[in-house]
This record gives C-alpha cells, structure tokens and sequence, in this order.
C-alpha cells in the first residue's frame, strides 16, 4: 500500500513539475516577445502580451497555497489587491529627493538647494509616474552613446545653450551625441588619448572614475571603449534632463553635487577623478571640495582638472575673467594639491594632472603643515548626510615606503575576482577570504539560473542595471560585460558596509537608504535586483513605497528579479499586481523545499494617456 501512495506520489510531483514547466516556458517566451518588440513603440505585440498578463495555461501557480504564509492573515491571499492610479502627467519626470520646487526653499550657499531633500511622509505621490506619449525603447548600446530618442527625454535646451560645444545636437525625431564638449573640440576619444599619456588606462591600472559636473556624460562614456568605468554626477539645475540623458545613452550617472554634504561613497574608492570646466570652486571653502575629492580617491590615484583656471595667461580674455582672480584661484589649487600630498605630473594647454602619493610616508613634512588637520580615522566611511569635512583624510598605515596605503590593487580584470585588500586586511568585519570566495561561486550560480528563467539576461536587452542590496558585489561580478553595467547600492542600515569592496572589486555603486527616493529620473534602468531588500527593511519603512520608487525608476517593459523569504515574496507580489506588473514566483534553483524564493516581474508598457485618464497630484 505505501508503495503505491509513492508511486501515485511521484507521479503527482511529476505532473506539477511539467505543468510548471510548461506555465514558466510560456510566461518567459511572451516576456521575451514582449521585451524584444524593440525600439519604436510599445508596439502591438507589447500591447498584446499586456493585455494578456499571462499564459492562460496555468493562470496561477497557486504557489501561496503551499505554503502557511507566516505572519499574513489568510484572508490577505482573498482580498481584493490595490490599484495603483497613474500620477499626473506633469510628474514624468518627477525626482522627488531633487524635486525643483522644494529646492528653491533651501539657502543657496554651497550648493545646499541642489542636494538631497527629500519629501516627508504626507508629501509622498502614491501613485504610478508616466512615461511620456510616445515612449519607446532606448537603442541598444554601442548605438545609444550617440542616439537618444526625443520622446525619452523630449527637451531641447541643451541644444541651443551648447550648440557650439558639440554635446547634443536635434535631428528629426532623436538627439546625436557627438562626443564632443566645452574641453574637448576635437570629441571625447581625442581628449581621452591624451589623459592616457600620462595615466595608465590601457593596462587595466585605472578602472573606476568619477566625473563631478558631468554635462551629459560624454567623457564617461567614450572611456568605456577602454574598459574605464566611470561614475558621472551633475546637479538637476537650469540645465535639463544632463543626468537623464547620461543614462538614456546607457552611461552610469546619478544626480548629485559637490555641496555641503559628503558623496555617497567610502573612501578609497576612485583610480581616477576628473573635472572638465564642471564649474566647482575647488580653491574656495578652505579646500573642502578637493579634501573629499582626496577622501575617495585612492591612494596613487589621479585627478584631472582642465578647463579655469589652467592657463589662465593664455585664456582670461575668453573666461571673461581678470588675470588676478584667475591667478589667485590656480594658486590655492595649487596650494591644496600641496597640503594634499598631490603631485603635479602633467600639464599642458587648459589640462592638468596631479597623481595622490601612495602612503603617508611620502608626505614629508605635511604633519608641520598648520593647515593639515587629520580627519578622525572613522568619519571616512561616515557619509550619509554627514557634513562635508575641511580635514585630510589619513592614510591607513603601512609598514615601509613602497608600500600602497590600504593594500595594493591588482590590474583589471584579475582584480574583479580577485581577493580585495580590505578582505585581506580585515577591514570588513565577518567578511573572511573563505566567506568572499564562496559567495563568489554562490553569485555564479544564481546568475546561471536567472539565465534559464530570463534569456535575455547578459544579451544587451538590459543595459542599465541595478543591485538594489549588493553585499560583496557577487551578482555584478558574474554578470560582468561590456553589454550592461550595474550600479552596486549598498543599504546604509546594511549590516556589514560592503561598498569599499565592491570598488576594490574594480566595480561601481553608491550607499542609499530605499526609505527614500533614489537619485535619479524616472525610467533610467532596464533591469533590477532585489535580493533581500524587503526581508531588510521590514520593519524600517513600507514596502508600498519602496516597490514604487521601483516602479519610478523601471523602464517600460523592463524586468525585476527579487530573491526572498516566500511570505516576503507573496507580499510584493500582491502589491505590484496592483502595478501593472506580470509576476511569477519561482523556486530556489536548490529544489521547491529552500523557503528562499525568485519572484520575476515585467513592467507593463503604458504612457500618459493610456489605460485611463492621469490621476491629479
């Protein structure tokens, strides 16, 4: 009798497994029908699969109902889901912690007006940003550097107040990127070949760079050609949509500005920064800025400043500026780079180069340096609306001349799987070599399985993409390519501060609270990671608004992976319903019995206009 139970079993379990199968194959074939409609417009097949929102072989895996579904009320798996109503048309490219009107209520001194300020809990929009009519696909990379679509971002300031710059040009229905800018006539590759020169890019030595006052990126994103990341940033200012072309053109960028607060990131994070006439007071403030220029960029790292006051003999007339301020501003730069440790390796036209000692010992003489006061050791890494600090950050200790301060980095691509010096050193408590090496391999296989579930994963379907919780940086590492970047946040109430390793790693990301909006337009990611994301803010903030700053910042037709506890998962899984999201929960790739579960989604096309009227604020 017990073996025919089993046998009746197994054919059961067999049965489940096919049909799932069967439901999975189905739902993945639509989406990548769905995804791959392409560039032009949320064309019929996307309009099709939306209506469908499922297969129609197996309506629901009824996953649930497997499950007790600890800590939800059984009536939840019967009530009625909320719907979310579309936001106005005006909030299409709604930023709410960089919301214009808001900052105008702030004080003008040090750019504090251009910060984060966020809305309080009763100013929150709960409702669903538009995409603009016409909306569509971006052009996929290396096309989109130089393409954008104006229905994406339908401005045309740009266009005129640099016309004779070469940033952006309108023809027809798309905008052109020449790759030129204010410092580089010649386009970005001319300008870029000649900062190779002098510092190492080609053999991998420098990886991650940060440009301040970005423009549209164009530097950034012609240094992709030699395999240099770089972290762009531009205040949301007069001039529109700087940071929302940057990442249309599939280029990474934040909003952001050198103000009164610290940058998101750790110390020691940079091999190179970069300022091109990006209008940053660097001699003024006591040297502020270039204090926390110095905070994140390593040690033996670069930074380049071309543009004013750099041959300022030649160029005064043009500036419209006098000799004497012009002079006066280059010798406090001068002067700051010197109390830095800075030295001055290059210079030549409107270009200069200075490269950061490697250690504390190479510095002789800076500790009788009245101005030279130390940073405490542990206000490094302190940052999330922390005050920007007018001290030198220290070096970590070293035991001879020739060592690199916090531990010599490897070349790229070895250093991506490479053991980081700030493991090796124990600077990230719990995290030892054993650990980061397994959870390498545990990255590769999770990658692995996302690939079965979603075939256009690591094809250049997704350029932009996000890890909303990134740990050691394991899932950026494996997805690894030049057809996509990923931005590494790590959480600041995260219980180990990963994100120095993530750079050590040769990668790039930001420190962010999900309580609060992130910094960036609306619809300027293709695809999103969220692994652990609710499990960690469960009792921090509501997860209503979390998935719907997701929402805000998901492209049309773009895709979400989260990875949880399953009753984590049922939850978000009811909320985005009521989204316009299509879902599916998925077992771990281990077997049904691990209680950690995939839930996949794709976000329905729809534009101001469609499907119903747009709601008011």
């Amino acid at each position: 009798m017990a073996g025919k139970l089993n046998v009746a079993d197994g054919r059961t379990r067999r049965s489940v497994s096919i049909c799932i199968v069967v439901g999975l194959s189905c739902f993945f074939y639509m989406l990548g029908a769905w995804q791959k409609s392409g560039f032009g417009k949320g064309d019929s097949i996307a309009m099709e699969v939306t209506r469908q929102n499922d297969c129609g072989i197996l309506p629901n895996l009824n996953f649930e109902t497997h499950h007790d579904g600890a800590g939800i009320p059984s009536e939840a798996f019967s009530s009625k889901v909320e719907e979310f109503k579309p936001c106005d048309a005006r909030f299409t490219d709604y930023t709410p912690c960089h919301d214009q009107n808001r900052a105008m209520k702030f004080p003008r001194k040090d750019m504090n007006y251009r910060e984060r300020h966020c809305p309080p809990e009763n100013k929150k929009l709960h409702c669903l940003i538009p995409a603009p009519k016409g909306y569509v696909t971006p052009f996929p990379w290396p096309k989109s550097r130089d393409f954008v679509p104006y229905a994406n971002v339908p401005y045309k300031s740009l266009t005129v107040e640099k016309a004779v710059q070469n940033w952006v040009q309108f023809e027809g229905n798309v905008f052109r990127f020449p790759g030129g800018g204010t410092q580089f006539p010649h386009g970005a590759d001319a300008y870029i070949d000649q900062l190779a020169s002098v510092i190492p890019m080609a053999n991998g030595t420098v990886r991650t760079a940060l440009d301040t006052g970005c423009g549209v990126a164009s530097w950034g994103a012609y240094l992709l050609k030699k395999n240099v990341l770089a972290m762009s940033f531009a205040p949301r200012d007069s001039h529109e949509a700087q940071v929302q072309f940057a990442l249309e053109r599939g280029v990474p960028a934040f909003i952001g500005v050198l103000g009164t607060i610290k940058l998101p990131f750790p110390s020691r994070s940079f091999d190179m920064a970069h300022c091109s006439r990006c209008l940053i007071p660097w001699g003024s403030n006591d040297g502020k800025y270039m204090m926390e220029v110095d905070r994140v960029l390593r040690p033996g790292g670069y930074w380049v400043l071309s543009g004013p006051p750099i041959n300022w003999k030649t160029n005064f007339q043009a500036w419209k500026r006098t000799k004497e301020d012009l002079e006066k501003e280059q010798n406090n730069i001068e002067g700051i780079a010197e109390l830095l440790c800075w030295e001055k390796t290059y210079e030549k036209g409107e270009i200069a180069i200075w490269r950061k000692r490697i250690n504390a010992d190479s510095c002789p003489g800076r500790q009788d340096e009245p101005r030279a006061r130390i940073c405490e050791p542990k206000s490094a890494d302190e940052i999330w609306y922390k005050n920007m600090e007018t001290c030198v950050t220290p070096f970590p200790e070293v035991n001879s001349p020739e060592e690199v301060a916090g531990g010599e980095l490897k070349t790229f691509p070895e250093r991506l799987n490479a053991v980081p010096p700030r493991i090796i050193s124990g600077s990230v408590p719990g995290i030892s070599v054993a650990s980061y090496q397994e959870d390498n391999k545990l990255w590769k296989k999770h990658l692995k399985a996302y690939k079965r579930i979603n075939k256009y994963i690591d094809t250049g379907r997704y350029r932009n993409v996000m890890d909303m919780n990134a740990g050691l940086g394991g899932f950026a590492a494996a997805l690894e390519s030049s057809k996509s970047w990923v931005m590494n946040v790590v959480p600041i109430i995260a219980e180990k501060s990963t994100l120095g390793v993530i750079y050590d790693r040769g990668l790039i990301g930001i420190y962010h609270d999900w309580c609060e909006a992130f910094s960036t337009y609306p619809r300027t990611y293709d695809l999103i990671h969220a692994n652990g994301v609710f499990s960690l803010y469960k009792n921090t903030c509501k997860m209503e608004d979390i998935l719907l700053e997701m929402d805000r910042i998901l492209r049309p037709e773009g895709a979400v992976i989260f990875r949880d506890n399953v009753d984590e998962l049922i939850k978000v899984k009811m909320t985005v319903t009521g989204m316009r999201w299509n879902t599916k929960i998925v077992d771990h790739e281990d077997g049904p019995y691990v209680p950690e579960k995939i839930l996949v989604a794709v976000k329905q096309y729809w534009t101001v206009g469609s499907n119903g009227t747009t709601a008011s604020e």
